[in-house]
């Protein structure tokens, strides 16, 4: 039988002319060899490999070669501390979504105790990364997740059952299922879609991800639809957080002055680590 690491080698030659990363080969083989991380590749490189784990990983060899997403073929994505479950029904969490969680978490200090027991909504959950992150790190917070698509309320489900996270889920667009239910919110958050100019995207994006959760549709903005609704969710200080495009700040500095124009409200860009504008922090009096 052959070894991991020779194994590994044949599959780096075979996927050169494809451009597929050495990592999510070893993502793989870690996988399907039930090592907690890709590293043990490294450490047990002279273990063996049965004949179905070596057929099973040139099947998932062949997906990676069709740009398939090796999150997808793992069903598995690692967000912070989380390992979450994913599905072609949800994005996989980004780096930039990391980002969000940090900001917040230092800033929360500016607008909140975080000790009380805050309302927390997070508009499109998709996965549930943001809901089951916050979450995991805020036990006292009373969070709850909703999306338009039952698919994907049902792989958030799936990963805050795995980690025990008492989430209420709701199906709904924007703010409606939280307006339903009289519900009063310290917190709203939301990484919608939001990418204008579809040439940005990488093939193994657009052709496995859900289209849905990816473009801004300026008619149907869940940008907009949260701001034009956020004075039946309000009742005292509220802070709304947004993922956005790098391209969208003078967007919803627009939508700043023609829904929240009643309020005193504070307006906050935040840039990623590649220096693009990427959060928007919005705090309500």
């Amino acid at each position: 039988m052959k070894k991991i690491y020779e194994v590994y080698l044949e599959a780096l030659k075979l996927c050169e002319p494809y451009h597929i990363l050495s990592s999510d080969l070893r993502v793989l083989l870690a996988f399907d060899m039930g090592f907690a991380s890709p590293i043990d590749t490294l450490y047990y490189k002279d273990k063996e490999m049965s004949e179905e784990q070596i057929a099973l990983f040139n099947s998932q060899v062949e997906r990676l070669k069709n740009n398939e997403p090796v999150e997808y073929i793992i069903n598995e994505a690692n967000f912070l501390d989380l390992k979450l479950y994913v599905d072609r029904n949800v994005l996989i969490p980004r780096m930039e979504t990391t980002e969000l969680i940090a900001n917040l978490s230092e800033k929360i200090y500016d607008y909140f105790d975080p000790r009380n027991y805050l309302v927390v909504a997070d508009i499109g959950t998709g996965s549930g990364a943001i809901a089951c992150s916050i979450k995991n790190m805020y036990k006292n917070w009373l969070v709850s997740a909703s999306d338009i698509s039952s698919p994907a309320l049902e792989v958030a489900k799936k990963n805050a059952e795995k980690y025990s996270l008492p989430i209420s889920f709701y199906k709904g667009d924007s703010l409606k299922p939280y307006i339903e239910r009289n519900m009063n919110l310290d917190i709203i958050i939301s990484n919608p879609p939001y990418i204008v100019n579809k040439k940005d995207v990488q093939p193994s994006v657009s052709f496995f991800e859900p289209a849905s959760a990816l473009y801004l549709d300026f008619s149907s903005s869940v940008y907009e639809k949260i701001l034009a609704d956020v004075n039946k969710v309000k009742k005292g200080s509220l802070l709304i957080v947004f993922e956005i495009g790098y391209d969208l700040k003078e967007y919803i500095e627009d939508l700043c002055k023609k829904y929240l124009g009643n309020y005193s409200y504070k307006l906050e860009f935040i840039k990623d680590l590649n220096d693009l504008d990427r959060f928007a922090f919005i705090f309500l009096e």
